[in-house]
């Protein structure tokens, strides 16, 4: 039986942790081995967007130390991954190159969505528990250091997923001189969070019933949390009762009966008021403390990747329906989205021995598909770059920063000029590889766009058809699709540009 052992890497906030796994497609993963080191990244990079000297050779340290285990265990790959606190510094490239130099680790810096998409494929590796839950309304709560990610599921589905930045660090970090002068720490977080708290309630809690709650990270599992409960379930009382047991004692006395360091101790309670607050909110019957990590969704990943686990919980579906729920909120045509999009992957399926484009770019397309006409809820008259900030601006669970850029970039230039890279200065920092895709994608978009200029639909049917360098698009119609074709004209020559193959189009009137 063939076993690849691999490590998953975190570089948190306040700390830096490892889990070694084995994977064999017999009995899929298993923990081998975990460790843990308080380190509190995040104390220098949210006050000063830096790490000092000291932090970095702290942190050089224990990746070394990392290494050496990884060697000892036999761990054939890695992942290292570093989250909020290297997102806030104004150097994170010059630092990760250090690191590199110095333990001969790679380590890449998650985008928020990219971090709580793995956070949350590690409660779905839990399969029985995930599957029964999230069919009622549930809201996943991941409170980190620097941020808090809320994610609301209906009938195996997510409804919506919001970032805000009232992470346990970040709030420790900000209210410590006021700590001091007031007697009612809990009051003074939930004062200060209240913001954020009722407008993502007056937002995205319309006439939504939240009954489960599941709480991710491990830091109330491993502290508040840290005895076996069965099937990890919390009621509201048992909660409750913790955090009047918790809230009103100070760190140094928490630190003691814990077992661990005042520092670390500090943040339970701006975690636990977190918590409490969003309970309050949802009026949630239970609460699953499943104590995954984003080293355990981390390693999901990857043996899905390697085909050693398939979940049978649809992650791609996810996305797009994050998406179609962006587009919603814009209020875009949904008719109009789903013709376009029926077009848009009829071309992309025919042609891919032309593109070499795979299943993620397949996924890019159909989200530039879903908000191509997000702008229009800002200007009428500047609908792509209205567009292109919006998805700038809209995190997207799952897609990393960069294929945002992609998908905006495809979606400014389905109705504007494109730019080619030698004169490209618009900022979005595109290297060549993903230029190539945005320009393909952007040809793919303009031509299914085209074909339904109406919004009417009127092409009925779309049969393409590849031989040799020629793409043969037969379509059915039985309306007058003048319009469409006549408009397709401009858009048939960039087409030809990008793939090198000459496109061919025939009407077929359906009867």
């Amino acid at each position: 039986m063939a076993v690849t052992t691999f490590a998953a890497i975190d570089i948190g906030s306040y700390e830096t942790s490892m889990k070694i796994f084995e994977f064999s497609k017999r009995v899929g993963f298993r923990e081998l081995n975990d460790i843990r080191y308080r380190l509190e990244l995040g104390r220098g990079a949210y006050s000063s967007r830096r790490l000092d000297t000291s932090m970095v050779d702290s942190l050089c340290e224990i990746l070394a130390d990392f290494r050496k285990m990884m060697k000892e265990f036999g761990a054939e790959d890695y992942r290292a991954c570093a989250t909020s606190a290297f997102r806030e510094l104004e150097n994170p490239i010059l630092i990760i190159e250090q690191i590199y130099q110095r333990t001969g680790i790679r380590m890449e810096v998650l985008s928020n969505a990219e971090q709580h998409f793995l956070g949350y494929k590690s409660i779905a590796a839990i399969e029985t528990g995930f599957k029964k839950m999230i069919q009622k309304g549930t809201a996943i709560l991941d409170v980190g250091g620097g941020s808090l990610q809320v994610s609301l599921f209906d009938k195996d589905s997510l409804v919506t997923t919001q970032s805000l930045k009232i992470g346990s660090m970040r709030i420790r970090e900000r209210l410590k001189e006021l700590e001091k002068q007031n007697t009612h720490y809990d009051q003074l977080i939930q004062e200060f969070i209240r913001n954020d708290l009722t407008a993502f309630q007056r937002l995205h809690l319309k006439e939504r019933n939240i009954k489960n709650v599941i709480l991710m990270g491990d830091l109330l599992t491993d502290t508040i949390f840290k005895e076996e409960l069965v099937d990890r379930i919390i009621t509201r009382e048992e909660f409750n009762n913790r955090y009047d047991n918790t809230v009103y004692k100070t760190e140094e006395i928490l630190a003691e009966e814990m077992g661990m360091e005042a520092e670390y101790a500090s943040l339970v309670i701006p975690t636990m008021v977190i918590c409490k607050s969003f309970l309050d909110i949802f009026n949630a019957e239970s609460i699953w403390a499943p104590g995954v990590s984003l080293l355990d969704g981390i390693a999901f990943d990857f043996g899905e990747k390697k085909k050693f686990i398939k979940s049978v919980h649809n992650f791609e579906n996810d996305i797009l329906v994050a998406s179609r729920n962006i587009a919603k909120r814009y209020s875009s045509g949904k008719d109009h989205i789903q013709g376009t999009t029926d077009l848009a992957l009829a071309i992309f399926d025919s042609m891919k021995k032309v593109h070499g484009m795979g299943q993620r770019e397949r996924l890019l397309l159909q989200i530039a598909v879903q908000l191509h006409d997000c702008g229009k809820y800002i200007s009428l008259r500047d609908v792509a770059e209205c567009s292109y900030q919006i998805i700038m601006a809209t995190e997207i669970i799952g897609l990393s920063t960069q294929e945002r850029q992609i998908i905006a970039s495809a979606v400014r230039y389905n109705t504007t000029e494109f730019v080619y890279y030698e004169k490209n200065d618009d900022g979005s920092g595109l290297d060549r590889k993903r230029y190539v895709l945005v320009a393909k994608l952007t040809a793919i978009l303009r031509l299914a766009n085209a074909m339904d200029r109406s919004h009417y639909q009127k092409v009925e049917g779309l049969r393409a058809v590849l031989k040799d360098r020629e793409l043969q698009l037969n379509i059915n119609s039985s309306r007058d699709v003048s319009l469409e074709l006549g408009l397709l004209k401009d858009k048939v020559k960039f087409f030809e540009e990008v793939f090198g193959i000459r496109l061919v189009l025939r009407r077929k009137r359906k009867m």
